[in-house]
């Protein structure tokens, strides 16, 4: 049995981006220690994710839209408010998207579409979250960073400058709503094997020096970041807030 300290059987739950890849690994993770969660995708998938999900037993709803527009991003929380009973207790923002391009090449259009997913997206979900969590005492918010909130890769300059920005907004959030009883932290992915990252997995040699460099040995999977949301969404983070947390194979080390 579990310690009750990391005990979230009970909570509430809303994981945006998690019709697959990390977010439906932690979605996953979260309904297996007893919470109800309500997923969320573009596309019908996280519907078809929680339907699946509620035939094995657990407490599973699912929502849709497009969170690069913010008041359809307004208008899907509130979905999802609603599917939870009107309270939420965890925010788990991991919707994102990626536009791959050199810098002197890269649209301006995509770079704002990336920015506003990866970034406004994550202001404003996390301000209405707080909205309702603090009337109740405070609650978890997670962010989902990357490696690239570390450094940068050629030829994504968007997504660099977008979780560069997740990573400064998680401390800026932790630091100021700490005291309301909420905590706001991230989770920084390193090389895991997602729809995200399939130029880069498909890439043998980009792949090679990768490898050359994790102390892991092997890509990440979404399953390896349920211990870690489930530790910052239960009261064994509760003394933590603004922290970024590399899911890395021990990348960052080396």
């Amino acid at each position: 049995m579990a310690h009750a300290v990391f005990d979230i059987s009970g909570k509430r739950a809303f994981v945006t981006g998690s019709g697959s890849g990390i977010g439906l690994g932690i979605a996953e993770g979260f309904l297996e220690a007893g919470a109800a969660v309500v997923l969320h995708s573009q596309s019908d998938r996280a519907v078809k994710e929680a339907q699946r999900l509620q035939e094995q037993g657990f407490d599973a709803k699912a929502v849709t839209g497009n969170l690069a527009d913010a008041a359809e991003a307004e208008a899907v929380f509130g979905r999802a408010l609603a599917a939870l009973g009107g309270e939420v207790d965890i925010l788990v923002n991991c919707a994102g998207t990626q536009y791959r391009a050199a810098a002197l090449e890269f649209p301006l259009e995509k770079f704002d579409e990336v920015m506003d997913v990866n970034l406004r997206t994550v202001f404003l979900l996390s301000k209405l979250a707080a909205e309702n969590m603090m009337p109740r005492g405070g609650g978890k918010i997670i962010n989902i960073a990357s490696m690239q909130s570390f450094f940068g890769i050629p030829g994504t300059p968007a997504y660099a400058a977008s979780k560069g920005a997740v990573a400064q907004l998680t401390k800026a959030l932790g630091s100021e709503w700490m005291s309301r009883g909420i905590q706001v932290n991230a989770l920084a992915p390193g090389w895991i094997a997602t729809k995200l990252a399939k130029a880069v997995v498909e890439d043998e040699a980009r792949t090679r020096e990768i490898m050359s460099r994790l102390p892991a040995g092997r890509w990440g999977v979404p399953a390896d970041f349920r211990g870690p949301a489930i530790f910052l969404a239960s009261a064994a983070s509760d003394y933590l807030s603004g922290v970024i947390l590399p899911v890395d194979g021990g990348y960052l080390a080396r």
